[in-house]
């Protein structure tokens, strides 16, 4: 009986998925469509310029340059919503694969899914690079919690499947925060279950929430959002490039535009300063330090 239940239960997931997945592919149609519009009436506003510049004198190029541009910043917006709408599809299609039964093997992280360690880096760094940016509506309103450095809200509490930086005990009782991925939460004990992102290491941890840390839901845009941002010379956790644990490090230089990473010193008695060469880490894998290891 309960076989069937779970194969039912694999049913009605993949289903799901399924009517997601069909849903995305109409929203990118609506990308591509959006985009075509745009561009016909971009191309349209350079060759009025380029009228203009023969014909200065004319009024009507004045006037019809504004109706172009009004038409430019409604294409904009459109193209903004439909491409919000489509990352709102992707981050339910990751979540709906995360929550799958295990047995399903579909979800990035399961550990019965043996995952090279190149593949598995090459995973966490399109997770960062296509984290949903923040596009903000309202120049008056706030940067919400979790989006780049903004921390999440006192009782807030991360969602299944949600990557977090956790501090774990090793073998040898010495204390690391490493890239984990949550089980559970049970809200009698406020305590998370989390499993560690590394395929090789293979386990789960019962942690207090003080001991777990939410990484970034969104990006920040340094062009909007720059308060949102770690400044240059802020003590921070960051995600050593090619590995999966947190490590201290000072923020040498904030991203300058969307794209862009951090570019950070990471703590290393190894060098004469105390510090490594600077090195590029994404927005996702970027949080504020806090050391508990003592407590």
């Amino acid at each position: 009986m309960q076989r069937l239940m779970d194969n039912g239960d694999n049913s009605s997931s993949e289903e799901i998925i399924y009517d997601k997945l069909r849903d995305l592919y109409s929203l990118i149609e609506q990308c591509h469509e959006e985009r075509n519009k745009s561009e016909g009436n971009l191309s349209n506003i350079r060759k009025t310029h380029e009228k203009m510049q023969n014909e200065p004198q004319k009024p009507y190029f004045k006037q019809k340059l504004r109706t172009l541009y009004k038409g430019a910043i409604q294409d904009c917006d459109s193209e903004i919503e439909v491409l919000s709408k489509s990352l709102d599809q992707i981050f339910e299609i990751r979540t709906l694969i995360k929550k799958r039964p295990r047995k399903s093997g579909l979800s990035l992280f399961t550990k019965e899914t043996s995952i090279r360690r190149g593949a598995l880096m090459k995973m966490l760094q399109q997770s960062a690079l296509t984290l949903p940016l923040f596009i903000r509506r309202n120049k008056e309103g706030k940067t919400p919690p979790l989006c780049g450095s903004v921390p999440a809200e006192p009782n807030y509490v991360g969602k299944v499947g949600d990557m977090v930086a956790a501090l774990v005990k090793g073998p040898d009782e010495d204390e690391n925060w490493i890239l984990a991925e949550i089980v559970s939460y049970n809200s009698n004990t406020n305590k998370y279950e989390i499993d560690d992102i590394d395929e090789e290491q293979k386990e789960r941890h019962t942690l207090s929430r003080r001991r777990v840390i939410p990484l970034p839901l969104m990006r920040a845009n340094p062009e909007t959002d720059h308060e949102a941002l770690f400044e240059k010379g802020t003590l921070i956790l960051a995600l050593y490039p090619q590995t999966t644990c947190f490590y201290r490090a000072i923020v040498q230089e904030p991203p300058k535009n969307a794209q862009d990473e951090y570019q950070v010193l990471f703590e290393d008695s190894s060098y004469p300063d105390g510090y490594s060469p600077a090195l590029s880490v994404p927005q996702r894998y970027v949080i504020v330090s806090k050391d508990l290891r003592r407590k």
